[in-house]
């Protein structure tokens, strides 16, 4: 017998959400996914098409889930330009605003609602790591994003549904995330340090990502801003350098500040992405208890690397 009736998955039809789907499959009886395209459906997986603005049909997935985890927003890799910087504050704070209100509303609700947000919420940091309940807060536009989602999220009232925002580093995993880019710079013996590779990464495999939940979701206790990342930060210099000797590729050039900020312009993109520290601890699932599979990035690459076609 499955321990879970429904997961239901907004905007679940990326890459998180396919690696939570999987994940979930063989543990709940049932797993929705709120996508804005149909799709069809595979085993206990199948996708409910809603717009993410307006409350219609797809309201009564939410009813009895035992887990909503909501995963919609447009991707930041992008230049910010003024139409950017408004798709991403909307694409996020809309369908949450939504999400509450049709919660607030029903009998029956979810028993958990996650809202993944991000660490990059914190201030760029070289000093210490950055936990929820010592962390500073930075400044700037993705900052900015991140306290207006957080704020919209942990402000809806939703009195019979416990809420956690989810602060999610960067996930490392097999494909559609940001490990086959840096992957494809070593090959092309590209996988130097970026800027000064001094910079921390706040990582996180995905495997970990999905147990987190699970742990989440299992502790009714729980409730508040937690930070997903592994416990071990790694330097954007080391990083590379265990990719590369892992991959077997004995050199890579380095891509110093200036150079980037052209690279970003030309695929359009931010050198903020790269450049920035963020050095995150997850301090309140280990004090809860949780362990991470995956503590250290060259354990994390190794288990990546193992199973590349």
């Amino acid at each position: 017998m499955k321990p879970y009736k429904k997961i239901v998955l907004a905007g679940g039809n990326g890459y998180l959400g396919t690696v939570l789907a999987k994940y979930y499959k063989d543990k709940a009886n049932e797993i929705i996914i709120l996508a804005r395209k149909p799709a069809k459906a595979v085993d206990n997986i199948r996708t409910v098409v809603w717009d993410g603005k307006t409350e219609n049909g797809w309201t009564v997935q939410l009813t009895g889930a035992d887990m909503l985890i909501n995963l919609c927003g447009k991707n930041v890799n992008c230049r910010y330009t003024e139409k950017n910087k408004a798709e991403i504050i909307t694409s996020r704070v809309l369908p949450t605003e939504l999400l509450g209100h049709a919660i607030n509303k029903m009998a029956n609700p979810p028993k958990l609602w996650i809202n993944v947000t991000s660490a990059t919420i914190y201030r760029h940091a070289e000093d210490h790591p950055q936990d929820e309940e010592t962390g500073e807060i930075g400044y700037g536009f993705s900052i900015d994003v991140c306290n207006i989602w957080e704020s919209v999220f942990l402000s809806s009232e939703t009195p019979h549904t416990r809420k956690i925002a989810l602060r999610m580093g960067i996930v490392l995993g097999r494909s559609d995330s940001v490990f086959p880019r840096l992957l494809n710079l070593v090959r092309l013996g590209m996988g130097g340090q970026q800027g000064d590779g001094q910079q921390y990464m706040a990582w996180v495999h995905e495997h970990d990502v999905a147990r987190s939940t699970q742990w989440l979701l299992d502790h009714p206790e729980m409730e508040g801003i937690f930070n997903c990342t592994a416990p071990v930060a790694v330097k954007n210099t080391d990083m590379m350098h265990t990719i590369r000797k892992t991959y077997g590729m004995p050199f890579g050039l380095p891509a110093p500040e200036w150079l980037l900020d052209i690279g970003a312009r030309v695929i359009g993109t931010e050198p903020e992405l790269i450049l920035k520290s963020r050095w995150v601890k997850p301090k309140r699932l280990l004090d809860s208890g949780f362990t991470f599979q995956f503590e250290k990035a060259e354990h994390a690459v190794h288990d990546i690397l193992s199973v590349r076609t």
